[in-house]
């Protein structure tokens, strides 16, 4: 691989990785990590985008506005310690609000830790499909791999002499 290929391919690379969302990417370890997510839909089950939702611990006064996305699903992250365990937690979506508690297991120091509350009827979604943005990125490296084999075949083309039609070469003496 020539040296200019091997930029080409490392900055492609790096654009990739820089390219997925940095939400996707933890912040802290994941027995300090609690995931607030669900989906807000309306009365017809159709997911409602752009619903702002207050999440709130109200024991430590500490919470998340955020917005739901074109799917109707938000998600908010929150630093919490076992500590935390049972603390109330306030979740409301256009007027409607669910008084909850921080559960989870406090042993179990590798489990993501989550709690969903979905608000609306009919819009459960399944949510271990993967990404969209997997996939994107996954195409973004699949396109960059294919223009440079297609930029290497062309170079390697450009090399070789055009063997098609011609006889052989006369010498003048």
């Amino acid at each position: 691989m020539r040296k200019g290929s091997r930029w080409v391919a490392f900055l492609c690379g790096a654009c990739i990785l820089c390219w997925a969302p940095s939400s996707s990417l933890a912040s802290h370890a994941a027995d300090h990590r609690f995931t607030v997510h669900g989906f807000v839909c309306g009365a017809d089950g159709k997911p409602s985008p752009q619903v702002e939702i207050l999440i709130k611990d109200t024991k430590i006064s500490y919470g998340q506005v955020v917005n739901t996305d074109s799917e109707g699903y938000y998600s908010a992250t929150f630093h919490l310690h076992n500590e935390n365990l049972g603390d109330p937690l306030l979740v409301e979506a256009r007027g409607e609000s669910r008084d909850l508690k921080v559960q989870f297991d406090p042993k179990d120091l590798e489990t993501e830790r989550k709690l969903q509350v979905d608000f609306g009827t009919g819009c459960q979604r399944d949510l271990d499909v993967t990404p969209r943005w997997v996939f994107y990125g996954l195409g973004g490296a699949g396109v960059a791999v294919a223009g440079l084999l297609g930029f290497k075949a062309i170079r390697k083309r450009q090399r070789q002499p055009d063997k098609r039609g011609k006889g052989p070469s006369k010498k003048k003496r």
